[in-house]
């Protein structure tokens, strides 16, 4: 039997925002590997919509998987802004149900979960993302 492929297993993220929080399963992209080596940080969030955002320097966005489609629960990183983003809900140009970026994202994982639980939390401040 073969073991060329398998793959190791996700990595995954805890994002913790006031007394919440939450784990996300990251995919198998350059970028995403990037983001989970710069972390842990902790950082002031900042909120369009339904979507928080905060600052992440020194990754580099490869851009596998830029687009605008996203969905509730995607984390992202736009590289433009050197910023890591996370859709729960609405943004301001949403048509429809779904979250609309404001720009192409790379989206790199996806919360485990319900991420419409971070509507709760709106009203802080900072985040904390690290590993698992």
């Amino acid at each position: 039997m073969s073991t060329a492929h398998l793959t190791e297993p996700a990595k995954r993220i805890r994002i913790t925002i006031g007394g919440l929080q939450l784990e996300a399963e990251l995919k198998q992209t350059k970028t995403a590997g990037e983001v989970y080596a710069a972390l842990p940080v902790q950082a002031a969030i900042n909120t369009w919509g339904e979507e928080f955002y905060f600052k992440l320097p020194g990754v580099k966005d490869y851009r596998e998987t830029a687009t605008t489609q996203v969905k509730v629960g995607d984390v992202a990183y736009w590289g433009a802004g050197q910023v890591l983003a996370i859709f729960f809900g609405r943004t301001p140009m949403s048509l429809g149900p779904d979250p609309v970026p404001a720009d192409r994202v790379n989206v790199i994982g996806r919360i485990v979960g319900d991420a419409t639980q971070l509507r709760r939390v709106m009203d802080h401040t900072t985040i904390r993302v690290e590993r698992v």
